[in-house]
């Protein structure tokens, strides 16, 4: 156990009364008991001021460590937020169009478009399109059930794409499967 210079008067006290009660100890036996007393009365102080700072430091990690769980929760998404304001941009740029063509919209969702699926990439979210495969409870979400010269539980139909996120399903495929013809 370490001693910090608070303790040096107390240790020097000690010292001084071992010193002083080391030519009375043959007179008085309760001289010793006094000595060791009084230097277990100085290592249980010692012990609880360090304890009591070992326990301040912990309360102060536990209060930081929860400062930055919340502040992962409220900024974690920074960063998408930051690149779906290039897709947002484009989605704007498309509505202040003075003379709008078919054709000239449909080139700005196509770069809209390109835009999201670079963000989506970047973000490692992964498009789900099972078309032809065979039906996954995990990744899809089965909304009918139709006669179908396929092998049963094959994929006919996806009414809307899947996505994940790091091999997460961020939202099932729905799809029809095929069942067979009765």
């Amino acid at each position: 156990m370490t001693q910090t210079s608070e303790n040096a008067p107390n240790d020097a006290t000690q010292a001084q009364i071992a010193i002083d009660s080391g030519a009375n100890s043959a007179i008085d036996p309760t001289a010793d008991l006094t000595i060791k007393l009084a230097t277990a009365e100085a290592a249980a102080a010692n012990a609880k001021d360090e304890w009591l700072r070992a326990k301040a430091e912990t309360e102060n990690i536990r209060r930081r460590a929860a400062e930055d769980v919340l502040k992962a929760q409220k900024f974690g998404v920074e960063k998408i937020a930051d690149s779906l304001l290039a897709v947002k941009d484009s989605l704007d740029a498309a509505l202040k169009v003075e003379s709008p063509s078919v054709e000239a919209y449909k080139q700005g969702v196509e770069l809209t478009v390109r835009q999201l699926a670079s963000v989506f990439e970047k973000f490692s979210i992964q498009e789900v399109n099972p078309m032809g495969q065979k039906f996954d409870p995990a990744h899809h979400q089965a909304i009918a059930a139709v006669e179908s010269e396929q092998e049963a539980n094959t994929v006919v139909s996806v009414m809307q794409k899947g996505y994940t996120l790091h091999d997460r399903v961020l939202r099932p495929a729905l799809v029809a499967v095929s069942k067979a013809k009765s």
